[in-house]
């Protein structure tokens, strides 16, 4: 939902057109002259006044709960006091709630709890655009009328301005916003935590400006989390292989060997060579050998090692099978559920893809944090890993059990098990998928952008978008990972191509997926040419994605999509004089200025041009 106008508002004061929004910062407060329904609602929001939900319904006022409340120019920051004299148990605190004021027709964007949800559509007629919903697939509740959205909330009720309303920590509390046709609530969950006479929490702190550039909104969400939540931009970007989309969980020790010396022979910048899931017995049992790997785990990764490329691995660290030794041996390592027992997934959430129903580590339990440093200082120490590709890590952050910690949410339950498996695996890259994405902030280097990819059209355009939209958190928050660059298979040349110009727009990290022995000559030209990642994401000129902008130290990268069927055109302008070459074929194109056509691009295809400017 990227947009570039030039004649853009800046947070600090800029006039624009009638239809637009003035902001003015007088005596340190936002004034905000009323031109559209999101200078508006972002005024309601700031005059509003936050309160408690308590679990028995009482009054809070009554009570002696009251919620202090303070603006720092787009930010607030809040905490929830309890002046009273008995202990309280809070269901959420509401910090708006109330007619937002927008037509039904508005378009919105927003974030789910875990990466596998996006939402998208209207106020009046919401729709997933993420592969797995929150409140589908993953069951979380969500209010009677309303659809729940997480984290990030961009709405656009007219085509001059974008009014995000972000949350911008994730120390403790879920931040959610709850939509409907007429109506908005902000809302952070307490879970129903007991708060002590005299007691405070401090709560997460929430951003809410408007602009007409989204890029810059979205810029200024990421600066402002990234005070809260510093991040380690693991350097250089990583590129390598994966065994999971050519061998899924029927991989060998043999797999990797033979991928092994082809990357040596032909592809040696794809460092990390990851082994996915299928070497282990059972989730949860990630230190044993499983039976049809075919060859011990740590001689293969040896071998990795001896040939000059780092060992990379995949773990699910919050799940066990019910069969694996680990919950076999320590059931009381797990959340519990109402009565006491081990809680199965299933009974709350999704139960798992395999190997399942899987039960969840208690991030909050002593004997499961020592196991989680444990299992990573040996794979990382022992058997030299240097990357994990972390999965199911959602089931981390499960709700509806019982933690060891009663005062724990679930986001300080999974922030807690990442801590330690930071401990263990010390300066390891960290990669998130399947993640829940804003309590992942700080913890993870590499973070899942897309469902996971496969070798057809549809999913090729579905988790390309899926990523696109996720564009501003690359090199902000971490460093995106867009899937597996797939260039085997049986289809036509354009859809291959439309999805190596995807990759390149990411400006994420690069890994192939594919059995490399099987790579035409023309594609292994393809994935050198992918090599190294940019690390630069590309900004669109609107929300279709047709074309966009990547700006490089002398150059600047231009991909053109055609997402139809049919065929269309692409314009790009000019300024000055410059060269165009098609970046995949080396085609010069010649030098232009002004309007440049590209006419009749096929369906389903894209081009990649570099353009530089003649001196």
């Amino acid at each position: 939902m990227n947009q570039i106008i030039p004649c853009g508002i800046k947070r600090m004061c800029r006039t624009v057109q009638a239809t637009a929004v003035v902001c003015l910062f007088l005596a340190g407060q936002l004034t905000v002259a009323a031109g559209d329904g999101g200078a508006a609602l972002l005024q309601m929001i700031r005059d509003s006044v936050a309160h408690a939900v308590l679990t028995d319904g009482s009054d809070p006022a009554k009570a002696g709960v009251k919620v202090v409340q303070q603006w720092h120019g787009n930010i607030l920051r809040s905490k929830l006091v309890n002046t009273g004299k008995h202990a309280i148990r809070v269901k959420e605190v509401v910090l708006f709630a109330g007619e937002h004021g927008l037509p039904g027709t508005t378009p919105f964007y927003a974030e789910g709890f875990q990466m596998l949800a996006q939402n998208g559509g209207t106020l009046a007629q919401p729709e997933d655009w993420g592969s797995f919903s929150d409140r589908g697939h993953y069951k979380l509740p969500e209010p009677a009328g309303y659809r729940s959205v997480y984290g990030m909330l961009v709405l656009h009720p007219t085509n001059e301005s974008a009014l995000l309303l972000g949350f911008t920590s994730c120390h403790r509390f879920v931040g959610r916003f709850d939509l409907a046709a007429d109506r908005l609530r902000i809302v952070q969950d307490a879970e129903n935590l007991q708060l002590a006479p005299g007691q405070s929490w401090q709560l997460e702190e929430l951003m809410v400006a408007i602009n007409v550039s989204t890029d810059e909104l979205e810029a200024e969400l990421a600066r402002a989390i990234e005070t809260n939540h510093p991040h380690r931009l693991f350097n250089p970007e990583p590129t390598g292989w994966c065994s999971w989309y050519c061998y899924a969980e029927h991989v060998t020790a043999q797999d990797i060997y033979t991928n092994l010396d082809f990357i040596a022979a032909h592809l040696p910048s794809l460092k990390y060579i990851q082994i996915d899931d299928g070497y282990q017995p059972w989730m949860g049992d990630w230190l044993e050998p499983g039976n049809s790997f075919g060859g011990n785990v740590r001689e293969v990764i040896q071998r990795i090692r001896q040939r000059g490329f780092e060992p990379a691995i995949w773990l699910a660290p919050f799940v066990a099978s019910p069969e694996s030794k680990l919950f076999q041996s320590h059931p009381d390592w797990f959340v519990q559920d109402q009565q006491g027992k081990p809680l199965r997934s299933d009974t709350v959430s999704f139960g798992g893809w395999r190997q399942g129903p899987w039960y969840c580590l208690d991030g909050t339990n002593p004997g499961a944090q020592k196991y989680l440093e444990r299992v990573f200082r040996a794979m990382r120490e022992d058997w030299g890993c240097t990357y994990f590709k972390l999965d199911a890590t959602f089931w981390g952050a499960i709700q509806g059990g019982r933690f060891h910690d009663p005062n724990a949410t679930c986001v300080e339950a999974y922030r807690r098990g990442m801590a330690a498996i930071r401990r263990g695996a010390g300066n390891a890259f960290i990669l998130g998928c399947n993640h829940p994405l804003w309590p992942s902030f700080g913890l993870i280097d590499g973070s899942r952008s897309s469902m996971d990819i496969d070798r057809s059209w549809k999913t090729f355009a579905t988790v390309g978008k899926q990523s696109l939209r996720r564009n501003w958190q690359n090199g902000r928050l971490w460093w995106n990972d867009p899937d597996c660059v797939l260039l085997t298979g049986k289809l036509p040349e354009n859809e291959f191509m439309f999805h190596a110009t995807l990759i390149y727009a990411t400006g994420g990290m690069v890994l192939s997926g594919d059995d490399l022995t099987q790579l035409s000559h023309a594609h292994l030209a393809v994935l050198r040419k992918l090599l190294p990642p940019t690390g630069v994401a590309a900004r669109f000129e609107d929300g279709r994605f047709d074309i966009g902008h990547i700006l490089l130290s002398r150059r600047e990268m231009i991909p053109l999509f055609n997402w139809g069927d049919e065929p269309a055109d692409r314009t790009i302008h000019l300024g000055k004089k410059s060269k165009i070459t098609d970046y995949w074929t080396g085609m010069d194109l010649g030098e232009h200025v002004g309007d440049y056509i590209i006419p009749k691009m096929p369906g389903h295809s894209a081009r990649l041009l570099e353009i530089k400017t003649s001196r």
